[in-house]
């Protein structure tokens, strides 16, 4: 799979069955919806937290999901002055994290209020670091 920002192919990282994308070049990673629904054990759970996205509007241009091409949403992940912008795929393939986005989407816990996915991507990538 190819990186939608810079082109470059992506790494695989996996851990404990589940699978994400990794692009050394510019160190955004691809969390793709089936990956999400086996972290949090639940399809519906999923689908809820996928929807419960804020959508933003922004100058900031539309990436293709690396899955469909399809230009992805921005949404806003989390509440207050701590949300983070990512880009969503609009066919619901998954999830894009920019550089440094999912430090910061782990370290307020709007991905998972139980921390299994926090716990389990901070093995991957290694949170505290912003590289």
């Amino acid at each position: 799979m190819d990186c939608p920002i810079c082109g470059e192919p992506m790494i695989v990282f996996e851990l404990e069955e589940i699978e994400t994308d990794y692009c050394t070049e510019c160190k955004g990673i691809w969390l793709d919806a089936g990956e999400l629904e086996i972290l949090l054990e639940d399809a519906e759970a999923t689908q809820r937290l996928l929807a419960s996205f804020a959508p933003a509007t922004t100058d900031e241009g539309h990436r293709p999901c690396p899955i469909c091409r399809k230009p992805m949403q921005k949404v806003w992940v989390g509440h207050g002055d701590e949300a983070v912008l990512i880009d969503r795929c609009p066919k619901a393939h998954g999830l894009w994290f920019d550089r440094g986005e999912l430090v910061d989407v782990l370290k307020q816990g709007a991905l998972d209020p139980n921390g299994k996915v926090a716990r389990l991507l901070s093995d991957m990538y290694h949170p505290d670091e912003k590289n």
